[in-house]
């Protein structure tokens, strides 16, 4: 894994060194597009649209947020990996940019030298959920009957390798226990699934499992990351519930094709910001479950590298190969 921050040091030198931008208008000076590696409606793209809208009102151009789904956001990826690197054509990545790479065996891009990184945007916890009428009342409860029966148990996920799928594997790695991995295409039909018994338990995020928990019809065991929410102050941390190394939990951020010039993306970064301390996107984030971040291009850098050697470990350990 040294080798994955190598390549990420030689990343961040890379983009921190290079020139400046061939465009003589200043930047922006006409639309800027931000691609979305997932459907309408999601986590992500609601982000980018918020983030979207305050952007342009700055700078007084149109921002254009384009869906491109597919192959958990490689599709997208690629795309802009071959875009021309002056800082009109951009991509929010989510947690799965960090653990494509070992999931998929012919990834036709560089996770590191192939994207600048911009700004870490924002994080939100993902839920272990179970029926209302199941008989495990806590996490301990769950993992006890794993361990006396083996392979019993079925957890629902969004999908292959994303931040849902990945929160379980870790919940196997570190209580030793065998649960059945389901992937979904999306949350609502694995909730669908829950709700009508077909498995025992799911993981998602807090956007979209809120309104299920104010139904009645699921409860919450454990909440991922170090902290309760205050939309769930009675939902323990995974760490509150027994499990001390415990910490998963979903994240976006917006990266530039490689090359493109620090001036650049040291304006991007510095709007990004702003906008994220915008009053009203940030509260119209917070309500959507996502709590806004914000950091230096070599932060979002370090943070990326840090992501692939630890959810890389659990990828490989998970056995998940795809496509």
């Amino acid at each position: 894994m040294e080798a994955w921050l190598r390549i990420a040091a030689a990343a961040v030198t890379m983009f921190s060194a290079v020139g400046t931008a061939s465009a003589q208008s200043p930047f922006p000076s006409r639309p800027v597009h931000i691609f979305v590696p997932y459907a309408a409606g999601g986590g992500v793209d609601i982000l980018a649209r918020t983030l979207g809208d305050v952007v342009s009102r700055h700078w007084g151009q149109t921002v254009v947020i384009e869906n491109r789904p597919g192959a958990g956001g490689v599709v997208a990826s690629q795309a802009l990996a071959t875009s021309q690197p002056d800082g009109y054509t951009l991509i929010v990545v989510a947690s799965g940019h960090a653990t494509n790479p070992f999931l998929y065996p012919k990834i036709p891009y560089n996770t590191f030298s192939d994207f600048v990184p911009i700004s870490l945007l924002a994080s939100s916890p993902n839920i272990l959920l179970v029926r209302a009428d199941s008989p495990f009342r806590t996490l301990g409860d769950m993992i006890a009957q794993a361990r006396a029966k083996p392979g019993s148990l079925s957890f629902a996920h969004a999908g292959t390798g994303t931040s849902t799928h990945l929160a379980g594997e870790l919940l196997k790695n570190l209580a030793r226990i065998d649960i059945n991995a389901i992937p979904y295409k999306g949350g609502a039909p694995a909730i669908n699934d829950l709700v009508g018994g077909q498995v025992h338990a799911i993981f998602e995020g807090q956007v979209v499992l809120l309104p299920h928990l104010k139904s009645g019809r699921v409860r919450a065991l454990a909440i991922t990351g170090m902290k309760r929410d205050p939309a769930l102050p009675d939902v323990p941390t995974f760490v509150e519930a027994g499990l001390p190394r415990y910490d998963a939990y979903f994240w976006s951020g917006l990266v530039a094709p490689g090359g493109t010039p620090a001036e650049v993306i040291a304006k991007l970064n510095s709007v990004l910001v702003r906008a994220l301390n915008a009053p009203d996107a940030h509260d119209a984030l917070m309500r959507q479950g996502l709590e806004p971040a914000g950091t230096t291009p070599q932060q979002f850098a370090a943070f990326i590298a840090a992501e692939v050697e630890r959810w890389g470990q659990v990828a490989k350990a998970s056995g998940a190969k795809l496509d």
